[in-house]
């Protein structure tokens, strides 16, 4: 019992990197239809910037605020002066942040080296532990985590479906020339949703740098692992990523645990299954 309970809260922390990915995703894919595939590096630029800021300050949330400017201005960039002008042309825009993706993974491997390095803090919080029923001590560092990505998407919920910027948002998604029409700077509000989704990417890359080692490679899978969270959680829906990036850590946390040879598969098994039984995902809406 403590084992499948130790399994299932390390899914769950795991679970709350992805949804920091993800959610980030989910706003600039879910939200403006863009399809970036520059949002892994995203993550892997975030945890290298944080590296390096946290490392040289010895301040780990001097090195999270830098990961989160740096990826929001990259972000900002991209939206601005490579995709703005083709942001409906789906084919364009993958193969533009495709190669923005592919640039980033060679700097950084050529800046850093193919070793993995870790995202430094308090080496008393790194193994501090908490006492917890029908479990025994578990990680402080692990729980912290998961707290934060509780409270990131509260604040993204209530942020889309309670505030005035979150309405204007919803309106120029579903009709930008009519929320123009009221006054709306749309384009300005599309550019503010890129950086912010960026920025999310960039602050889950310090998190993950700090629980997992960086190395190159991560890009791409934190890319397709915030896709498969995005698709069956619903594009467009905090909650509905926050429970594709519960679902998407569960699975691949026990099928790593008890067969581990299928755990990918098993892992794009939910995508198929989900998508078979509800196309827009769980908390997604219909066209």
């Amino acid at each position: 019992m403590a084992q499948i309970l130790g399994i299932a809260l390390n899914g769950l922390t795991l679970a709350a990197v992805y949804f920091m990915v993800a959610s980030g995703l989910t706003l600039i894919f879910g939200l403006m239809r863009v399809i970036t595939l520059a949002h892994g590096t995203s993550y892997l630029l975030g945890g290298y910037i944080g590296y390096v800021a946290a490392r040289e300050t010895g301040n780990w949330f001097i090195g999270a605020i830098a990961a989160i400017v740096a990826v929001g201005l990259l972000g900002l960039f991209i939206h601005q002066v490579l995709i703005k002008w083709f942001q409906d042309d789906d084919m364009r825009v993958a193969l533009i942040t495709l190669g923005v993706s592919l640039i980033g993974a060679d700097l950084m491997l050529a800046a850093f080296g193919g070793t993995a390095t870790q995202v430094p803090i308090d080496p008393e919080l790194q193994v501090a532990t908490v006492q917890l029923p029908l479990i025994g001590p578990y990680s402080l560092l692990r729980l912290l985590v998961l707290v934060v990505a509780i409270v990131i998407g509260v604040l993204l919920a209530l942020g889309i479906s309670r505030t005035r910027f979150g309405a204007v948002v919803r309106a120029g998604v579903d009709d930008a020339q009519m929320t123009a029409a009221t006054g709306v700077n749309v384009p300005v509000i599309f550019a503010v949703i890129f950086a912010l989704g960026s920025a999310l990417a960039g602050l889950a890359g310090v998190v993950g740098g700090t629980l997992f080692p960086l190395m190159p490679g991560q890009d791409a899978n934190y890319l397709l692992f915030s896709l498969v969270v995005v698709i069956v959680g619903g594009m467009g829906s905090i909650p509905g990523a926050a429970i594709g990036a519960a679902l998407v850590g569960l699975v691949s946390q026990f099928t790593l645990v008890y067969v581990p040879t299928y755990s990918l598969v098993f892992t794009f098994t939910l995508m198929v299954v989900v998508l078979a039984i509800r196309p827009q995902g769980i908390m997604g809406r219909k066209s």
